[in-house]
């Protein structure tokens, strides 16, 4: 099996975006694309899962109204009981007051004033009373409305009460949603260059294959031939073979796409990786250094072919400087050369290219 290096430069971004974005969930490229497709039923799925949530809140506040009920009555008959219980008291020390008069006059004074407290006390106790009674339930009086007031809501507008439940929810899988649709190219994109990685995988252990390979420069890079200066490189996949070096551009474009004017020619930007890649394997610039098995001839020289894969469709056209192949072709033309590098020196060019890219 072909050995593989580094991720697929649109899941790269397709993960950064999302995570930018706190988004963290989704484990892969087809757990992504699998809520898009599924993003209807999976709104759906939370409105009924809220509707449930609704009706369990209305059957927990029927038992909770009726335990309420039986609470505030509990409790006013045991505040009345005690408030009875001191009036009582009350005025049984009153009547024990009258019924031993003093003969003294201080003592007849003392009597008095505390007859009168007694008197003035259960006048006050009689007088709260209500209120006293009203005031001891007033917090289960006040629970018992809010959630009679909340029985009421969602028994009578029970659409209503599920929007409000859900609104959160909905909210941030909208917000999801819209996220996810703003990296539509990049997963078009993906999802071409896997089904490429996954035919390219086919490959013997003979092969290399190096995805999202880029390089930058600082000075820029001038290409004479082009009167162009490069700064940066990126190509989707670099196939390291027994045969010599394959860039490969993947392209999950529709007959549609193909068509649009506004679609950047991926010809362009292959043939500057092209050029980079041979003044790095030539050793024409930076400190890389590649030494290939020596011949008597001669230094070898490393073949460098331009691809671009279209997993869809293809133009009936040719181009210059690039092999535009389908998907189903890729793997015959790779094969239709002959090796002319042995094993250690197909795992050179390609620790070469990775350390470049690192």
């Amino acid at each position: 099996m072909c050995k593989i290096y580094n991720t697929i430069g649109s899941l790269k971004a397709i993960k950064l975006y999302l995570e930018e974005n706190n988004i963290h969930e989704f484990k892969s490229l087809r757990e992504v694309v699998n809520f898009q497709s599924s993003y209807s039923v999976y709104r759906q799925q939370l409105i009924s899962h809220h509707k449930d949530l609704i009706k369990q809140e209305k059957n927990m506040l029927m038992v909770e109204l009726k335990s309420l009920e039986t609470a505030i009555e509990i409790r006013r008959q045991q505040t009345e009981q005690i408030l009875t219980d001191e009036i009582n008291s009350l005025k049984e020390q009153l009547n024990i007051s009258k019924r031993n008069p003093s003969i003294n006059f201080f003592q007849k004074l003392r009597e008095f004033f505390k007859q009168r407290n007694y008197k003035r006390k259960i006048e006050h106790k009689e007088q709260k009373f209500k209120f006293t009674v009203n005031k001891s339930i007033f917090d289960l009086i006040e629970d018992y409305q809010a959630k009679s007031n909340r029985y009421q809501f969602i028994t009578s507008k029970v659409d209503e009460a599920v929007k409000e439940s859900a609104s959160n929810s909905l909210s941030e899988l909208e917000r999801k949603k819209t996220v996810i649709d703003q990296l539509n190219s990049f997963i078009y994109g993906a999802l071409g260059e896997q089904k490429v990685v996954k035919t390219l995988k086919k490959l013997s252990d003979e092969y290399f294959l190096i995805n999202d390979f880029t390089v930058s420069f600082s000075p820029a890079i001038y290409n004479k031939q082009e009167n162009d200066y490069i700064k940066s490189v990126q190509i989707d996949h670099i196939l390291v073979a027994p045969s010599g070096v394959f860039l490969i551009e993947t392209k999950n474009w529709s007959e549609k796409s193909l068509e649009n004017l506004s679609l950047r020619s991926p010809v362009q930007q292959i043939r500057r990786t092209n050029f980079v890649l041979f003044m790095l394997l030539n050793n024409r610039i930076g400190d890389y250094h590649l030494h290939l098995d020596s011949h008597h001839w001669g230094e070898k020289k490393i073949p460098i072919r331009n691809l671009i894969v279209l997993t869809n469709i293809k133009p009936k056209e040719e181009f210059q400087y690039v092999k535009v192949l389908t998907l189903n072709e890729l793997l015959g033309y790779i094969n239709y050369f002959e090796p002319i590098f042995s094993l250690s020196e197909t795992q050179r060019i390609a620790d070469f290219i990775l350390r470049v890219n690192e």
